[in-house]
């Protein structure tokens, strides 16, 4: 366990305990040379065996080892210590997960070259000497440094329009002082006080409610639940300028990077600049900037994906997760993290409110919501004249698309009226590539990926077959690896490029463009596809998940999704919400302007719950179906489940410890355990996956039982078992 927690202020002397950013179990004791100040949380090198790492220091030293045999500190780095309270979240998370502390503070220092000394550049500013020769282009270059900011050789010989020998003349001469000025430039303040859109009445009372919850300066989770083109965007800024208003900082969390450009643009108009950002597709430079800003108290709000959570924020006011619903806040690799729920412990540690923001809630933020756990804020209207679109289900029984095609009469037929009338149209499918399967008339033969239990998708475009799941990839054979007949391999299914397609035979001269990750890498490309769809430069849009949330395009009026039916085939528990949520979602995009919108679910099954609520706009209604259902069974949010994968290298030696594991499963009556069993993604990048499923009661701490079950096994090398607390991924 982590030792306890230090503040600041404090200064430690004799012992102190590192906490390392490695998989390891606790803090390691380090004595501290005499005349150096150590403080908790101050960054320091230490050494570990024959190298010397970067750890944070976690509190005095726990007196384990003898003082004799301690190591030093080797250097305490310029840095402001890491807060109090992200330190006790470190330690939280670790426990929640059932994670090695250390790797959780990976995730918080995860910042090359951050913790080094800020680059300088020499800058000059004008002295008091003057050189005993003062020609025309001196007195020139003299005259604009009396204004006495500092500027560099370049900048000056530009201002003044001289040439930099002139400058350095002055240089030599004296009458330039040398002054050092940071290299990366400055973070712009926003302006809370900068007037924003005009709200209607409703929205107006929403955001003196959030106002009264930062105001307050206390813990509260508020749900901000409003319809798609509601304004919730506007409504939680004003929120945020509340905070700002206080000297807080704040942070804005997307699941997306696609959702940055339009929300960045916004949050100028309203506060006068962008703020910082925080994503994976940052440089290394921007990555360091901007932990260094944050770390000085510099950056005034960031707007990040989940990893921006762990931030070394020293005055955090406020956290707002918008589309708190989106599954991509859930972090599956290294450590599993959901980074709505660790938000929601971020800001109780921290004592500041947190906004959750979405037209389609999860279950469990509903039922936090319904329990009186969290505060609730409704917006039931669209913003200005903009209506709610009309939802029509397609039964795809009664008008199927014509041969070896995929889109039924009905929407054709609306997509060219779209089209005649100007207008915009967009086609979602939630499937990457131009098929999903290939296979050889001859044989039979399915392409599978060689290193996971999954097809090859078809990339056409690129001339590809790709696993989406490990990231491998070959050229499309001419002939059948199988039987070598040539000519026999067919495309099965539609992606998004076969939709696209079929869009270029059936209306030749409107201008198409896909929107989907594989097209389109980093947000410079999602900035300018989805300029040109506002600019109307785009009549179809055909994308995935990517198009489904927080965008606003006023001539996009229709809305046709090509199977509706897709998101039910997952058998998570999760399937109906998550397929209601994309779709809605999705919905959303129509009508979000003065014309009024359509949407139109291709479906097999349009009888189904979800697409009945879809149509007639119950949404609340199928909430409450989905958590009396989950309520039965005692599944989440009203139960506890935690997954439990090995993985190996060998089939035999993964089963061989899965059964160990079994063997020594703890019995309890208040804990099950199922498994263990292929997981259905069985074979993942050369490794051969089984899945335990725990489930347990609200009340049972479930941490604690798997713990114990894990620390009585001796795990071999080869073999990797992963705890994935609160599961959103069942593969």
């Amino acid at each position: 366990m982590a030792s306890e927690i230090s503040t600041e202020d404090e200064i430690v002397s004799g012992t102190v305990s590192v906490l390392l950013p490695l998989a390891l179990p606790r803090p390691y004791d380090y004595k501290v040379p005499a005349g150096v100040q150590v403080r908790p949380g101050s960054y320091v090198i230490v050494p570990l065996g024959p190298q010397e790492v970067i750890g944070v220091v976690w509190g005095e030293g726990t007196g384990e080892v003898g003082h004799n045999r301690l190591r030093p500190v080797t250097e305490v780095l310029d840095v402001p210590p890491m807060p109090e309270v992200l330190r006790r979240f470190v330690d939280w998370v670790a426990g929640y997960t059932v994670s090695p502390p250390g790797s959780v503070l990976r995730l918080a220092i995860r910042a090359p070259g951050a913790l080094e000394p800020p680059r300088m550049r020499t800058a000059y500013r004008l002295g008091a000497a003057r050189p005993s020769r003062m020609t025309p282009a001196r007195a020139r270059a003299v005259e604009v440094a009396e204004d006495g900011f500092a500027r560099t050789v370049r900048e000056l010989a530009e201002e003044a329009g001289v040439s930099d020998g002139v400058v350095r003349g002055l240089v030599d001469a004296g009458a330039l002082l040398p002054v050092d000025l940071p290299t990366e430039a400055p973070f712009p303040a926003p302006l809370p006080d900068m007037p924003g859109v005009a709200l209607s009445p409703e929205q107006a009372e929403a955001a003196g409610l959030l106002r009264g919850h930062v105001e307050a300066r206390r813990f509260a989770a508020v749900l901000l639940d409003g319809v798609t083109g509601s304004g919730k965007t506007e409504v939680y800024f004003e929120a945020v300028a509340a905070a700002l208003s206080q000297g807080k900082q704040v942070l804005i969390l997307l699941p997306e990077i696609a959702l940055t450009s339009q929300f960045l643009d916004r949050f100028e108009r309203r506060f006068g600049c962008r703020p910082a950002e925080w994503h994976s597709d940052l440089s290394t430079r921007e990555r360091r900037r901007v932990w260094r800003g944050v770390a000085e108290g510099h950056v005034p709000v960031v707007v990040g994906a989940r990893s921006a959570l762990f931030l070394p924020f020293p005055e955090l006011g406020l956290i707002v997760v918008d589309e708190e619903h989106d599954a991509a806040f859930k972090q599956e690799d290294g450590v599993p993290y959901h980074a709505r729920d660790m938000a929601v412990v971020r800001a109780s540690l921290g004592q500041f409110p947190i906004v959750l923001s979405s037209a389609t809630p999860s279950l469990e933020t509903a039922v936090n919501a319904e329990q009186g756990r969290y505060a609730r804020v409704r917006l039931e209207a669209r913003h200005g004249v903009a209506e709610l679109p009309d939802v029509t289900a397609i039964d795809m029984r009664a008008d199927p698309p014509e041969r070896g095609r995929w889109l039924s009469p009905v929407l054709v037929r609306e997509i060219h009226k779209a089209l005649e009338a100007g207008e915009q149209s967009m086609l979602f499918l939630n499937r990457r590539g131009y098929a999903p399967l290939t296979l050889c008339r001859t044989c039979g033969h399915r392409i599978e990926c060689p290193q996971c239990s999954a097809w090859l998708v078809e990339h056409r475009f690129r001339r590809e077959l790709v696993c989406h799941h490990c990231g491998y990839s070959a050229p499309v054979p001419k002939a059948c690896p199988s039987c070598g007949a040539e000519d026999a391999l067919v495309a099965c299914g539609p992606g998004v490029e076969r939709i696209a397609e079929e869009v270029a035979e059936l209306f030749p001269q409107a201008r198409a463009a896909i929107v989907s990750s594989d097209n389109l890498r980093g947000p410079a490309a999602h900035e300018a596809v989805f300029a040109a769809i506002e600019a109307r430069e785009v009549d179809i849009v055909i994308g995935t998940q990517i198009v489904a949330k927080g965008h606003h395009f006023p001539w996009l009026t229709l809305v046709g999704v090509v199977d509706a039916d897709l998101g039910l085939e997952n058998g998570d528990l999760r399937a109906g919400e998550r397929t209601f949520q994309l779709l809605q979602q999705v919905a959303g995009r129509a009508g979000r302007a003065e014309r009024p919108g359509r949407v139109f679910l291709q479906s097999f099954m349009p009888e189904h719950g979800v697409m009945r609520a879809l149509v007639s706009g119950r949404r609340d209604e199928f909430l409450a179906r989905e958590a009396a259902a989950r309520e039965r069974v005692g599944l989440p949010p009203f139960g506890r489940l935690v997954g439990v994968v090995v993985s190996a290298p060998d089939a035999a030696l993964a089963q061989k410890v899965a059964r160990e594991m079994s063997r020594r499963v703890p019995r309890t009556e208040d804990v099950s355990v199922l498994g263990p069993a292929p997981a259905p993604l069985a074979l993942l990048r050369g490794r051969t996956r089984l899945r335990f499923l725990v489930k347990a009661g609200r009340s049972v701490n479930i941490q604690s039982f798997v713990r114990a079950w894990l620390e009585d096994m001796k795990i071999p090398n080869a073999v990797r078992v992963s705890v994935d607390v609160d599961p959103y991924s069942f593969m």
